[in-house]
């Protein structure tokens, strides 16, 4: 390491243990040095390092802060949104060490957008086509036949021989009533369609839980990636393979609490067997990648659902219909391209 690092990260040390000592000993100025520290963190997710395992800055700042900001009102504290997004991570986090009371932090609901295929409704409306088109040809059938009468004949001759052919013969307000009922009959086929393709391809059909990492070890024969032993609950193990050897290591895995999905079809990633996809958050530049944190009170083995979506998870999800991609518009992860 340069000296010019260690000399940057000593620098950065001595300016959180001012700002600590200035919070405390500033009588009306919180309020301008919490904007300050809200401005720092717009630009990172921790004072320092990379939040796999807190600094000792972060719980410095963090108890400093905590007493002012537990008194402010909730609409002032929408002000320091940044604030508020990282003093959660830290009192949410296994191993932070704090005691102190927590924040109450309102969080927008997540809402997964469902994908309806248009290809179902471009078939209804093929389908009502063709039997409108259908009706056309028998009626210009018949009035090719009626063309072809005798001056003198007013009645179509029967056609004992064929009684179809006879039951042709209909009047045009008849023929109007049978295109009514062929368009009807398809059109109320459509709906049904699409709302079994919304069934399939929504958010609940996936088992999404809480799991406890074990332990974790690096891939005997992958560089990117990890292997943890996560725990569910009432005896269920799972050992999961991630990619996520570039970010994290298995010392900052083990204990930690993950959010993954336990209904994908187990399968082997460079021999070794996999039976979950832990979920992860990343940067938009993917420098920086972490496992979701579960929300608060979250038991091990419980269900993740969300608002709206109350169906229940398919057993195993069939890698065959990609119900993964259709559910969300980008991958939970893109180290799992290499599945």
């Amino acid at each position: 390491m340069s000296s010019h690092i260690v000399d940057s990260s000593q620098d950065e040390v001595k300016k959180w243990a001012k700002f600590c000592s200035d919070f405390t000993a500033s009588d009306g100025k919180q309020h301008a040095l919490l904007d300050n520290l809200n401005k720092d963190l717009s630009q990172k997710s921790v004072i320092l390092g990379d939040g796999l395992k807190l600094s000792a800055a972060d719980n410095d700042v963090f108890a400093t802060v905590h007493p002012f900001v537990i008194r402010v009102s909730d609409s002032e504290l929408q002000k320091y949104t940044h604030v508020l997004r990282w003093m959660d991570y830290i009192q949410n986090t296994v191993g932070s060490g704090t005691t102190l009371q927590k924040i109450n932090v309102v969080k927008s609901v997540f809402d997964p957008p469902s994908h309806p295929k248009k290809a179902d409704k471009g078939d209804a409306e093929s389908s009502s086509k063709k039997a409108i088109s259908g009706q056309k040809t028998a009626d210009k059938s018949n009035g090719s036949a009626d063309s072809k009468k005798p001056a003198g004949e007013t009645k179509p001759p029967e056609n004992k021989e064929n009684p179809t052919a006879a039951g042709n013969n209909k009047t045009s307000g008849e023929k109007k009533k049978d295109k009514e009922k062929s368009a009807g009959k398809t059109a109320e086929k459509a709906p049904e369609k699409v709302a079994d393709k919304e069934s399939e391809c929504n958010i609940s059909i996936l088992n999404i839980q809480v799991g406890l990492i074990r332990k974790a070890w690096k891939h005997p024969s992958a560089d990117s990636l990890l292997v943890e032993e996560i725990d569910l609950g009432d005896g269920n193990v799972r050992q999961v393979v991630s990619g996520l050897a570039k970010y994290c290591s298995p010392d900052d895995l083990t204990n930690r609490h993950v959010v993954l999905i336990t209904n994908v079809k187990p399968g082997k990633l460079r021999d070794v067997m996999s039976a979950g996809l832990v979920l992860c958050a990343s940067t938009e530049d993917h420098t920086a990648v972490e496992p979701l944190i579960p929300p608060e009170g979250a038991k091990i083995g419980e269900r993740i659902s969300f608002a709206g979506f109350d169906g229940k998870p398919e057993d195993v999800l069939n890698p065959k219909k990609k119900q993964l991609d259709k559910i969300t518009p980008v991958h939970f992860y893109d180290q799992f391209d290499m599945m």
